[in-house]
C-alpha cells in the first residue's frame, strides 16, 4: 500500500470535502411500551456531526428505496450531507434497541446483517478527492467490501480515520473483522476505540487495544472511556487525556456520544491540521469531550453543541 498523506498536506490538498463511510439506518428505541424512531447509524450520525461543525461532508452507505430510506435522504439533505448510496437489496437497515441501565441494547433487521457499501466509479472518485476518509461501522469482515474500501483509500492517499464500531448483531466473523480493522488501522492518521469495542473484539482492556493499534502502525489511538472521558496517545510518544465534560442538564441518552466525539475530532483535524505538541492534542479532546456530553443531553444519536460548559 502507499504511504498516507503527511500531516502538513491535509490543508493543502485541493478538495476540503470529507468522506465519511459507513453505516445509515433508523433507530427505533422501545422504552416502558413506547416505540420512538430516529434517523441515524454512526455514519450517518458522523456525517451529520461534521456537517453541523462546517465540514463539506459526503455519506457513502446503503440506503434502500423505501419508506426509511426516504427518512434517511431527507435529513441528510436537511443537514446538507451529499449522499453516494449504495442500493440496499433487503431495504434500508434497522436497528430496535432497548435500555438496560441508560445504555442501548440493539437487534438488527436483515438489511443490517447483509449490509453492503460499493466502491464503484462515483464512490471511489468521490474519495479520490477527499480531504480525510472517516470510516465507521463498516462491515470489514466482508472481505471483498474491505478490499474495495482499501483499494479506494490507496488510490486516493487521503488520511484516514477509523471507528471499528463492531455491533454484536451485525458481526459475522470475529477473526476476519479483527485481522481486516488491523489491516487499515495499521495505515490510519487516527484510531477510535471503546472499552465496549476493545472487549467485543479482542476481550482485554481498552488501553492494551490502544497498546497494540499504536505498535501495529497507526499514527494516533483516541481511546473512549465513558463517563471518565478521554485519553489519546501518538506514536510520537505524546500522551493526553480529558474528562467528559460537567454540564447542568441531565443526561438523557448516550447514544451517539462516540459518533459526536469522532466527528468533532475530524472536523478538528481537517480545519487545523495534525497538532505537534501536546496542548494542542489537549484542546481537540477536550473539544470532543464536550461534543460528546452535549449530546448525551438530547434523544437520538446527532452531535449537538454545548452552550454552558462547566470546567474543573
Amino acid at each position: 500500500m502507499t504511504e498516507q498523506a503527511s500531516p502538513a498536506s491535509w490543508l493543502s490538498r485541493k478538495q476540503s470535502r470529507v468522506v465519511v463511510i459507513g453505516d445509515a439506518l433508523i433507530d427505533e428505541i422501545r422504552e416502558e411500551g413506547v416505540s420512538r424512531e430516529f434517523v441515524g447509524g454512526a455514519g450517518l450520525n458522523v456525517a451529520i456531526g461534521l456537517s453541523k461543525l462546517g465540514t463539506d461532508t459526503t455519506l457513502l452507505a446503503m440506503v434502500g428505496n423505501d419508506a426509511d430510506g426516504e427518512k434517511i435522504r431527507a435529513a441528510l439533505e436537511r443537514y446538507d450531507v451529499q449522499l453516494i448510496a449504495s442500493p440496499g437489496r433487503d431495504g434500508t437497515s434497522r436497528a430496535v434497541s432497548s435500555r438496560i441501565s441508560g445504555e442501548p441494547v440493539y437487534t438488527f433487521n436483515e438489511a443490517a446483517k447483509r449490509r453492503r457499501i460499493r466502491f464503484a466509479d462515483e464512490e471511489r472518485t468521490a474519495i479520490q478527492g477527499a480531504a480525510a476518509v472517516v470510516v465507521s461501522c463498516f462491515p470489514f469482515d466482508d472481505q471483498a467490501q474491505l478490499d474495495g474500501l482499501a483499494d479506494s483509500i490507496t488510490a486516493s492517499g487521503a488520511p484516514l480515520l477509523i471507528d471499528p464500531n463492531p455491533r454484536r448483531g451485525m458481526l459475522n466473523d470475529r477473526a476476519a473483522f479483527v485481522r481486516n480493522f488491523e489491516r487499515l488501522a495499521a495505515r490510519s492518521r487516527l484510531v477510535k476505540i471503546g472499552e465496549d469495542d476493545a472487549d467485543l473484539l479482542y476481550g482485554e482492556p481498552v488501553e492494551r487495544s490502544s497498546t497494540r493499534m499504536l505498535a501495529a502502525g497507526a499514527a494516533a489511538v483516541l481511546t473512549t472511556l465513558g463517563s471518565r472521558g478521554a485519553s489519546l496517545a501518538t506514536r510520537d510518544g505524546i500522551t493526553v487525556a480529558a474528562p467528559i465534560a460537567r454540564l447542568p442538564e441531565p443526561i438523557i441518552d448516550t447514544m451517539g456520544a462516540g459518533d459526536a466525539t469522532l466527528a468533532s475530532i475530524a472536523n478538528s483535524l481537517t480545519t487545523a491540521g495534525t497538532p505537534d505538541d501536546a496542548t494542542g492534542w489537549k484542546a481537540i479532546v477536550t473539544r470532543a469531550m464536550e461534543a460528546a456530553a452535549t449530546t448525551c443531553r438530547h434523544e437520538g444519536g446527532q452531535l449537538r453543541l454545548p452552550t454552558t460548559i462547566e470546567h474543573g
